[in-house]
């Protein structure tokens, strides 16, 4: 991995695990165990660094969307998406807790706003000629719905610190979707 790399893992950590008050230059160089300066190296201000961390996280979690989202029923849908919920939950738990934080900083800095409207966009990508194969009437909305259920099940879960069965509303949406 390189050092650019261990940067942005290292501030997806911090993100994940303190919130973005524990995000500074210096803690993710310490973090990553790089040499003073590295990260400001990369990423000359806190915004590109933000943007660099989601830009990062799109990168590494859109293979295993893209090889995951390949349904041929409307019930392999509803099972894929729980399958990638329980990783997003699960061996991805700080990664989502970290783009959580960034949602909330994005209702004030436009920055990270455009840069997870990219994010989205890059999803959305895979979602929608999914829900289009199965026949949705509205793939775009569809996926919307889904993002937008899926995003709030995260809330729940990590906010309560208790496990959430995202399958009966996704099998909700998906039907409605399909009707």
């Amino acid at each position: 991995m390189s050092n650019r790399d261990r940067a942005l893992a290292a501030a997806v950590e911090l993100l994940g695990t303190e919130g973005l008050r524990g995000l500074t230059h210096a803690r993710v160089d310490d973090r990553a165990e790089l040499p003073k300066g590295s990260t400001s190296n990369y990423f000359r201000s806190r915004a590109a660094l933000l943007d660099g961390v989601v830009e990062w996280m799109v990168r590494l979690e859109t293979p295993r969307v893209d090889a995951t989202l390949k349904p041929e029923s409307p019930e392999d849908l509803v099972d894929q998406m729980c399958r990638l919920y329980e990783f997003m939950t699960g061996s991805n738990a700080v990664t989502v807790k970290a783009r959580m934080v960034l949602w909330v900083e994005a209702a004030t800095n436009p920055q990270v706003r455009q840069a997870l409207l990219r994010g989205r966009a890059t999803m959305s990508s895979m979602l929608v000629p999914a829900l289009a194969a199965l026949g949705a009437r509205d793939p775009l909305a569809a996926s919307d719905t889904l993002g937008a259920c899926v995003q709030g099940l995260f809330l729940q879960q990590f906010a309560r610190d208790e496990a959430i069965d995202p399958r009966p509303l996704v099998e909700i949406i998906v039907r409605g979707a399909l009707t």
